[in-house]
């Protein structure tokens, strides 16, 4: 079973790859446009930006080949801007460049009052038989993250639709053409079983007997892995106490990354994230210890992976230099499907805030111009000033807290912090969610140093703060201690996901646990 994959050179290839091989399949590698014409069945993800994904097929001429493939209707899966690129054009395009225009319409960006990018699991509303969708269960959700959304003139291509405020095209299919908006490889069993179905259906045209009509969006639970080394050398998940994560003098070892990634896979969890918390600046880049733990993770897990730690300029001891576009890039070929900037981003919001210019050279820059705002997300590491009064601080986000200060005080800012919350800037939480986004984040970590590792809860007036200041999606971090402390969370803010660690690696309370009170006070999480 050989499938020829088209990997134009931008996102997360790695993944769709371990999915097919998962299932038994070949991958063959597109390299030239005679490769096009040769392929049997043809899969084609595209992650990131549109305009820079078509001036890369026509650089490559695989425009002309990729239409004649398409026109004699044979086995063709695109995967999210591999779906896009089978329309006229998009609105995320202004090059001018050839699109394959096959089918009628263009893609436009959601216009809508909730979070952009559309991130997490979604329902999908079959709207014709398909085998594609053969043996998937009516309330499945799939794993969507875009920006953008096609508009077909024919009603006839599309497949499914989803809801997201409105209903809009999730998947098209005419013939044998299949193009979808999210990611059958980070869908989990549903996501592999649509990829089987594609590689293993001798005829894609035959109807299939199918019905599903899918819910809304869930709100995603999030397992975090802080990974550093150990006193002995050994790559370890830890967990700190407001950031200090020793214990009797030794780090604290709460397993290996890869295998508790793949325990919190089988758990449930709707995604998984890797914070590097050790520096590894000496290892050239493709040796640092974490390239090797994406990759290992992503032969069994088909989550979403996120990675953060060192995703900034840096020059190794052999005298390379590497940018946070060529660091970022190395862990998207590599497995993961987001990166995480905490301190660089804080150093970068302060020049932003001086000059009021965009250098285009930053990190957060660089990055979602080539892999799309949704492959960014930015870590904030604030914790509590108070203050009697808003004069005392007239130049930040001041609030009215429930919860006075040491001296009574019933005013507060948050304070952010950079170099694992050893050191405090003069920029507050909100400030800094704000000018992040306007450079090109797609998505807010939020921590509380705190909160960190006190059980007590989330910090609720702080995420309130922050998911009203912008209009991306927001992660709540820092605190969560039991069932109760998510569903508040999600109760009393429009945050859609929360993150946890330390009670998922000591079994506090389970993921499924988590879900199942959520479900129960009706909450919408994908069981």
């Amino acid at each position: 079973m050989i499938i020829s994959l088209l990997d134009y050179g931008a996102g997360n290839v790695r993944s769709i790859v371990n999915a097919v091989e998962k299932l038994g399949g070949t991958v063959k590698e597109v390299k030239k446009p005679s490769d096009i014409l040769d392929a049997e069945k043809l899969l084609f993800p595209g992650v990131g930006n549109y305009e820079n994904m078509i001036k890369i097929l026509n650089r490559k001429n695989y425009v002309r080949p990729l239409r004649e493939y398409l026109q004699a209707d044979r086995p063709f899966l695109g995967i999210c801007l591999g779906m896009q690129a089978l329309f006229e054009g998009s609105e995320e395009d202004f090059s001018g460049n050839e699109s394959l225009g096959i089918f009628k319409g263009r893609v436009t960006r959601f216009k809508t009052g909730l979070a952009v990018p559309h991130i997490g699991w979604n329902g999908v509303n079959l709207k014709k038989d398909s085998p594609v969708f053969k043996g998937i269960s009516a309330d499945t959700k799939f794993y969507f993250v875009h920006s953008y959304h096609v508009v077909p003139e024919d009603e006839s291509v599309i497949l499914t639709t989803t809801n997201y405020d409105y209903d809009f095209v999730s998947s098209v299919q005419k013939g044998s053409i299949i193009g979808t908006q999210f990611h059958p490889e980070k869908s989990g069993d549903a996501g592999i079983r649509l990829l089987e179905n594609f590689m293993t259906q001798k005829d894609l045209r035959a109807g299939r007997d199918v019905d599903i009509r899918g819910k809304g969006l869930s709100k995603r639970i999030i397992a975090c892995l802080d990974v550093r080394t150990n006193d002995q050398g050994d790559l370890v998940v830890t967990k700190g106490d407001q950031y200090d994560v020793r214990q009797e003098g030794n780090v604290r070892n709460l397993g290996k990354p890869v295998e508790l990634a793949r325990r919190y896979y089988e758990e449930g969890a709707d995604e998984i994230t890797f914070l590097n918390i050790t520096g590894f600046r000496d290892f050239p880049l493709k040796d640092m210890p974490m390239i090797e733990v994406l990759e290992r993770t992503s032969q069994n897990v088909f989550v979403p992976l996120t990675i953060g730690g060192g995703i900034r300029d840096y020059t190794d001891k052999r005298g390379k230099t590497y940018t946070a576009l060529d660091v970022a890039t190395q862990y998207f070929r590599s497995g993961a499907d987001k990166v995480s900037i905490g301190s660089d981003a804080v150093l970068i919001a302060e020049d932003y805030v001086k000059t009021k210019k965009k250098t285009g050279t930053s990190s957060i820059e660089q990055i979602s111009r080539v892999y799309g705002n949704q492959a960014v997300v930015v870590s904030i590491d604030p914790r509590r000033v108070y203050v009697a009064s808003p004069d005392e601080a007239k130049h930040h986000h001041v609030m009215r807290t429930r919860f006075p200060g040491p001296h009574h005080e019933v005013y507060c800012w948050y304070q952010c912090t950079v170099s694992g919350g050893r050191e405090g800037r003069d920029m507050d939480a909100v400030t800094l969610a704000k000018v992040c986004e306007e450079l090109g984040a797609g998505e807010i970590l939020l921590n509380c140093i705190d909160k960190d590792g006190t059980n007590s809860g989330f910090d609720l007036e702080l995420i309130d703060a922050v998911k009203k200041a912008v209009s991306i999606p927001v992660i709540a971090s820092s605190g969560a201690g039991c069932e109760d402390h998510f569903a508040k969370v999600f109760e009393t803010t429009d945050a859609e996901a929360a993150l946890a660690a330390g009670i998922f690696h000591r079994k506090e309370v389970p993921i499924q646990i988590v879900k199942q009170y959520l479900a129960d006070r009706d909450i919408p999480v994908r069981l």
